[in-house]
């Protein structure tokens, strides 16, 4: 029965809801009747020395002062089943303005002698306003109380907690709580300020950090935990994630008010946190200035344009405005992907997709001669530094020559800019992937030396980014995703990480500092231990390391270090005015010479055997030995 009626009213409020027309006419309704009641009360229901037809008068002048100020209040605009503390609010101020009306023509009537109509008793006021609020809030009550009853399903809801007893906490428990498709249960809320810590916020106790334990987690069956603080500091918000992350529930966050949909939040916003959020890094402080001065009606080429890094550099691009940007890569579709996106993210930004390989030399120089470009980003690379262990031709051909061809079109066709994305492994080299991308450094130092040129060269060196293509962070979440293993080489490794904007944040800023030659290394924190990432990751899942997801260990790769540097033995660490950007001073290398070298080698690449090939490398960059033994664990 109980059953069969919540079936029915839950029909009746999924395809109806009351208009605003008909709740103004409802309001109005109670405001007339609530009128003459009064009038009964008034009189002790001694209705005999009324005058029914001056009572009725009365009530129109009542009804078009309330109904002036329910239009001006909006009283009638809210859902219904909605009602908010603001709803109520809405009707005490519409009464109160009624009232105050009518008590000031009730007054004048009696001063100035006009007609009966306005001389309304004084007591008669003050009982039909009080009655008309506690109609008006008892139907909204009613109505809400009747559409929680008929949309309460069955269904087990988790139990979840909310940090943050501010604005935004609220906002998102009412958003829960008004949700009827919600699968959340509120029990609580977490506050670090002592001032709200064991009140009742919104008709919820407030707890502090402190009772966060596994016994509180198990005896509340809390299964899920609720960032709602609007601009966390991200240590703050690792600290957080950090105290809870090991009770193996699930963490949601809620984002931040300017990307909630056409202003309002939906359940369906509150996501999972990433990685990111674990590594705790303070926001990049930009020259904003600058680099639009430096972007300013200029023709902009990307290299790589559709990988990870070469992507986000053409998305971070798109603020600014260029007078042309011009995005190259040779896969096809990467490269759509990023044409749709763009066109979405900034369809006023003139740009151009175009497919090319940038060891073409004729095709890249095609490119340069048709759109003469001012500043050139090159982010175009083989990375991935197994798949080069084995394929050494490869690596050099893509990057070295690769690197080497858009230099020369660079000077050329008179660019002024020239940036090259390089990376960590980079440094005293121990892999194929490496050495290459240290020729490239060399290869670049090499021309900014040169004096007959105006183009400016530029080094960025950083390390792994998170979530980029064939990272560790999307490898671990299939083979979670999989139910395990995730393999993991050694227990020990450690890497460098920061986010892919962040990094190409800095990129662009860099472009623009100093004048050529440099190496600007990122500040990339400390070095995270991977296996401290696949536990995170595993925890993030909801599930517990080495329980639910087995780890493997498999054993050091050829041409892997245990851990990374970002300098190398012998050079120099300089500062910048950017905290965040420092300078590596190299040894200069004669332009000539290294040219000469590469160009020998590019010209008969496919006849060297690998071991030569590795031995050419190794004599442009000493410190590269190759690591042919694989560490076990």
């Amino acid at each position: 029965m109980i059953n069969s009626l919540k079936t029915r009213s839950f029909k009746l409020f999924h395809k109806h809801s009351l208009p605003r027309w008909m709740v103004l006419l409802i309001d109005l309704t109670v405001v007339w009747f609530s009128f003459l009641v009064a009038y009964i009360l008034r009189y002790n229901f001694d209705v005999s020395p009324l005058s029914v037809s001056g009572a009725l008068n009365q009530s129109v002048l009542v009804l078009a002062v309330y109904l002036l100020f329910m239009l001006v209040f909006q009283s009638f605009a809210g859902m219904i089943r909605h009602t908010t503390l603001r709803d109520t609010y809405k009707i005490i101020f519409t009464t109160a303005s009624a009232l105050a009306v009518l008590f000031t023509l009730t007054l004048l009537s009696r001063i100035s002698g006009w007609n009966a109509i306005f001389n309304i008793p004084l007591s008669i006021l003050l009982i039909h306003s009080v009655t008309v609020v506690v109609l008006l809030f008892c139907f909204r009550v009613f109505v809400k109380m009747f559409y929680e009853f008929a949309t309460s399903t069955s269904h087990k809801r988790k139990n979840a907690i909310i940090y943050g007893s501010g604005d935004m906490g609220i906002v998102v428990k009412r958003l829960i709580e008004g949700d009827t498709k919600s699968n959340f249960r509120i029990k609580g809320f977490i506050d670090d300020d002592r001032n709200r810590q064991g009140k009742r916020v919104d008709g919820y106790p407030v707890y502090s950090r402190h009772i966060l334990t596994k016994e509180f987690f198990e005896n509340e069956d809390i299964s899920t935990f609720i960032i709602a603080i609007n601009k966390i500091a991200p240590l703050k918000k690792k600290e957080v994630i950090e105290s809870v992350i090991r009770f193996g529930c699930e963490i949601l966050d809620t984002p931040s008010f300017d990307t909630w949909l056409n202003g309002h939040l939906d359940v369906k916003n509150l996501k999972k946190v990433n990685l990111e959020d674990l590594l705790g890094r303070e926001p990049i402080i930009l020259d904003l200035e600058k680099i639009e001065q430096g972007l300013k009606n200029k023709v902009i080429l990307v290299t790589g344009a559709a990988g990870s890094i070469g992507s986000e550099i053409a998305r971070q691009l798109t603020r600014f405005n260029p007078d042309m940007l011009i995005l190259v890569d040779q896969a096809e579709t990467p490269s759509f992907y990023l044409q749709e996106e763009l066109k979405k993210l900034n369809p006023k930004c003139n740009y151009k997709v175009i497919i090319g390989d940038v060891t073409r030399l004729e095709v890249m120089d095609h490119i340069f001669k048709r759109y003469q470009p001012t500043i050139v980003y090159h982010a175009a690379a083989y990375k991935h530094v197994p798949i080069m262990e084995v394929h050494p031709h490869e690596a050099f051909r893509v990057n070295v020559g690769g690197t080497k061809n858009i230099a020369d079109l660079s000077i050329k066709y008179g660019v002024e800019n020239f940036v090259m994305v390089s990376t960590d492994k980079a440094v005293n080299p121990t892999n194929v992937m490496g050495a290459t991308k240290k020729i490239c450094e060399l290869l670049v130092h090499a021309y900014s030396t040169r004096t007959d040129i105006k183009t400016k060269f530029i080094t960025t060196r950083f390390g792994n980014v998170l979530g980029s293509n064939g990272s560790v962070i999307p490898l671990f979440n299939r083979q979670i995703a999989d139910g395990g293993p995730v393999t993991i080489t050694h227990p020990d490794i450690t890497r460098y990480f920061m986010t892919i904007p962040e990094a190409c944040q800095l990129v662009l800023e860099a472009g623009f500092m100093g004048n050529g030659g440099q190496i600007y290394v990122f500040d990339m924190g400390e070095p995270i231990k991977i296996l401290d990432i696949a536990h995170n990751l595993i925890r993030l899942s909801g599930l517990e390391p080495d329980v639910d997801i087995k780890i493997k260990f498999m054993g050091l790769r050829p041409g892997e270090k245990l851990y990374e540097e970002l300098f190398s033995d012998g050079e120099i660490m300089l500062p910048t005015h950017n905290p965040k950007i420092s300078i590596a001073q190299i040894q200069e290398m004669d332009f000539q010479t290294i040219t000469r070298t590469i160009e020998k080698i590019l010209g008969s690449l496919y006849k060297l055997p690998e071991e030569k090939l590795v031995e050419k490398m190794q004599e442009i960059v000493p410190g590269y030995r190759k690591q042919v033994e694989v560490l076990d664990i």
